[in-house]
């Protein structure tokens, strides 16, 4: 869908003018201009908005035309910190738009365009603004189709962007290539700190070389693989990144195809490790043995730094494990 509908056009929105300021006029002003100008109706809840550094229009259907009309309306705007358009159905062409009015926007430092269906063509154009802007520090891009192409363009922006410090590109369509390709990126990077790149298509290949590049990156804090294809392969490149990265604090490799082998491979990363402080491991199929494994390893580990540890269900009692958990942990966890 296109446009949106005013609910109620211009005499909706009337009666609150009179509480606005005049830079919220002016806002208002330079956006119904510019939906004249793309032939769209002005979404109300943009219209109805309360002053205020948050612009959040989620599941409005704006589509392309209302995106860019949006952007046309926030080009000069410097009252929006931060922006969230996600399920707006605005595709490259909208994604296009708001890449470029972020281009020219020295402001807004925090945006949300998960669900959009950008594709390609919106990784294409993130990219390209992302190599001018060095505003933004918070980027959600999650279920929005990008695919083994698409992540080409985002490690050119990985690679160059030092500014972003949360990405989050889940619930997409990355494979074993992109792993390869974003890999390399993350362990040229000097500026993430937080990356979320669960539910997607990683499988032995990609996993490992996300995981090598994880061993050469310094400046990540947090990493969700979840809910991949990691195997035991890309358990084993796991446990040798933990051997080498000591500023990883909190790394989730649930639901990852994880059996005893790809466990004990990481136990061996985390006999190692002192900076995890959070590691989940649940709905892996590791078995007591794998879980054991986990749990010998932080013990034999004087340095460690967990606090919070998550593993599958084992054949211990649940009391038993809890207290085993807490003993191994020196008392850290649940505390």
């Amino acid at each position: 869908m296109a446009a949106v509908s005013g609910g109620g056009g211009s005499g909706a929105d009337g009666g609150s003018s009179g509480e606005e300021d005049a830079g919220g006029s002016a806002a208002e002003s330079r956006y119904r201009a510019a939906c004249r100008a793309c032939g769209v109706t002005p979404a109300s809840g943009l219209l109805r908005r309360t002053a205020g550094p948050v612009l959040s229009l989620r599941h409005r259907g704006l589509g392309p035309r209302g995106a860019k009309a949006l952007a046309l309306s926030l080009m000069v705007d410097t009252s929006i910190l931060m922006l969230d358009l996600s399920d707006n159905w605005l595709q490259g062409e909208g994604a296009a738009a708001i890449a470029e009015m972020l281009k020219e926007n020295c402001y807004i430092s925090a945006v949300d365009l998960s669900d959009n269906k950008l594709g390609s063509e919106g990784a294409k154009a993130f990219s390209a603004m992302l190599l001018e802007n060095t505003t933004i520090v918070s980027l959600q891009l999650s279920g929005n189709e990008f695919d083994d192409h698409a992540a080409k363009y985002l490690a050119d922006a990985l690679t160059a962007n030092s500014k972003v410090e949360i990405l989050d590109l889940s619930y997409n369509m990355f494979g074993d290539k992109a792993g390869e390709i974003l890999g390399t990126a993350i362990a040229e990077n000097i500026g993430l700190k937080e990356l979320k790149i669960s539910w997607n298509h990683f499988h032995s290949q990609g996993a490992a070389a996300l995981a090598k590049g994880l061993g050469a990156n310094i400046y990540l804090k947090v990493l969700d693989v979840s809910y991949n294809g990691f195997g035991n392969s890309g358990a084993a490149a796991l446990g040798e990144a933990l051997k080498a990265n000591n500023v990883l604090e909190e790394l989730n490799v649930s639901n990852n195809r994880i059996s005893v082998e790809g466990a004990l491979h990481i136990a061996a990363g985390l006999k190692e490790n002192k900076s995890l402080k959070r590691l989940n491991m649940t709905r892996n199929p590791m078995q007591s043995e794998g879980c054991c494994g986990v749990l010998k390893a932080l013990q034999a580990n004087s340095g460690t730094g967990i606090e919070i540890l998550d593993l599958p269900p084992f054949l211990w009692s649940p009391k038993k494990r809890e207290t085993q958990i807490k003993i191994v942990l020196k008392n850290k966890v649940g505390n």
